[in-house]
């Protein structure tokens, strides 16, 4: 008997409750200044009246479903009887921006709610601050700690941000996204978003991109996240590569024997060719070494020229060494007359063959069977009785 008047007392209470207090929808509402969108204000009981205050309008607004005094506000909801008042603003301004207050009158009292109302700002422009800085030629060394950091200023909410090297996502150790408020001189409270980035640069990250990109409620199609980019520029000494092959090299003609390497700032090269020393821009005998061509990207184009080309010069060993102010690196070349490298594995053709052979061979080995089980083709001729005792 208890239990049960203690439900009915809970029941009793949780409506009493719910006609005690407005309920709002939404809590909180994000939009974009143009937007259209709906407010609402509930109570368990009918009311007498609907009255709400926006920020940034002069007047409040006293809302009925049958008038409509203010232009760009209208009721919203099923009717005072429902005990429902709410607003339809058909576009939203950015002095719209803080709380909406709702006042509903119930049986000679006054009862309100707050809707919390962002108009969302679009923020300043990215911007990426050094922390490590680069030497006055603006070249960071290989193996430095690059360190940078993204600020985006006075967003309303605050922006995200997000790294890209070359339109690519970095993947680099990044901080935590830091968000400050940034107050106006007009005491309108905005939002800035922080965070850093950093890594040990190698070569493969000289001449790219880096990219901070930020992402806010104001982005669409038409305006795109707003970034902020800086070129990385790393010296380097000349980066090692695997042996070089040139082929397709013609006797007795003047053969060209050219290969790429990446180096920054510009390398000096000389060959040795069998122990014979040529530097670039001198012609020692038959081999003409021409002046590194720079090609972009840090990288350049290092030419032997061989005159005469003969069957000896394909079987000697030519080592070409780049040095710049970083280091030297050495490469390894060898040239050929011949129009392609060697396979190392067999071409279609070849293996067509070689099943065609099996199965050729396959196909006769099961036709001498063949044969032998039914004594036919050379493996046929007359029978010979053996004579027995009954015979003779």
């Amino acid at each position: 008997m208890s239990r049960i008047v203690f439900v009915f007392l809970a029941a009793i209470l949780a409506d009493a409750l719910s006609f005690g207090q407005v309920n709002v929808e939404p809590n909180t509402a994000l939009l974009n200044e143009g937007d259209r969108t709906e407010l609402l204000c509930r109570y368990g009981r009918a009311i007498n009246y609907c009255r709400i205050e926006i920020p940034g309008e002069q007047k409040v607004l006293n809302l009925s479903p049958v008038w409509s005094k203010t232009p760009g506000f209208t009721y919203y909801g099923s009717g005072l009887n429902a005990g429902q008042c709410g607003v339809t603003i058909e576009r939203v301004k950015a002095s719209n921006n803080g709380q909406v207050k709702c006042s509903l009158g119930v049986e000679g009292e006054e009862l309100s709610g707050t809707i919390d109302l962002v108009v969302a700002l679009r923020p300043q422009q990215p911007i990426i601050e050094l922390i490590s800085k680069p030497n006055r030629d603006g070249f960071f060394s290989e193996s430095t700690e690059f360190h940078a950091r993204c600020s985006v200023r006075d967003g309303r909410p605050a922006a995200n941000i997000s790294w890209y090297i070359d339109n690519m996502p970095a993947n680099k150790r990044t901080s935590p996204l830091q968000v400050v408020a940034t107050p106006t001189h007009d005491n309108v409270e905005l939002s800035t978003s922080v965070q850093e980035i950093q890594w040990p640069l190698t070569a493969d990250d000289s001449n790219r991109k880096l990219v901070c990109r930020s992402h806010h409620q104001t982005d669409r199609e038409s305006v795109p996240p707003q970034e902020a980019a800086y070129i990385i520029n790393v010296r380097y000494a000349p980066v090692h590569q695997p042996e070089a092959s040139v082929y397709g090299l013609y006797l007795e003609h003047t053969a060209i024997v050219n290969i790429t390497i990446r180096a920054s700032p510009p390398p000096s090269i000389e060959w040795n060719i069998d122990g014979t020393i040529v530097s670039q821009g001198r012609t020692e005998g038959r081999y003409s070494a021409y002046e590194p061509q720079y090609v972009g990207n840090d990288e350049y184009n290092v030419t032997l020229a061989i005159a005469g080309l003969t069957l000896e010069d394909t079987t000697k060993t030519y080592n070409l060494r780049a040095s710049n102010e970083l280091g030297t690196t050495d490469y390894h070349v060898r040239i050929s007359s011949s129009s392609k490298p060697p396979s190392s594995s067999l071409d279609v053709a070849a293996i067509v063959g070689i099943v065609v052979a099996v199965a050729v061979l396959v196909l006769i080995v099961l036709l001498i069977l063949f044969a032998r089980a039914t004594g036919r083709w050379c493996f046929g001729g007359k029978s010979i009785k053996t004579p027995t005792n009954e015979t003779l």
